[in-house]
């Protein structure tokens, strides 16, 4: 072989080389990327759900407030008929213990 051979050869495995490191330096760059896209996605995703779950939650607290609301006015409804029964009842009673009092 003469020497312009051998350092045709050598020329061609130095640049195979340096190929094969570019390559291998691409993919772990590629690796590395798609592993931070994944987890800046994946946190993404996280915020999201939880965002969701706030959002459900103050969505059942709303219902919540609206039921005991509604809850709290039929009682009050209700105490005021019952308010109105006795005070409706109030007078007889009255005479009736001052009936009792009086024919003791």
């Amino acid at each position: 072989m003469s020497l312009e051979a051998i350092e045709k050869v050598t020329q061609v495995e130095t640049e195979a080389r340096e190929r094969r490191a570019a390559a291998e330096a691409e993919a772990k760059q590629i690796v590395a990327d798609a592993e931070k896209e994944g987890q800046a996605l994946l946190q993404k995703r996280r915020s999201a759900g939880a965002e969701a779950g706030r959002e459900l939650l103050r969505q059942a607290e709303e219902r919540a407030a609206a039921v005991a609301a509604k809850t709290a006015q039929a009682a009050e409804e209700d105490a005021a008929k019952l308010r109105a029964a006795a005070e409706k009842h109030l007078e007889a009673a009255a005479e009736f213990i001052v009936g009792r009092v009086v024919s003791n």
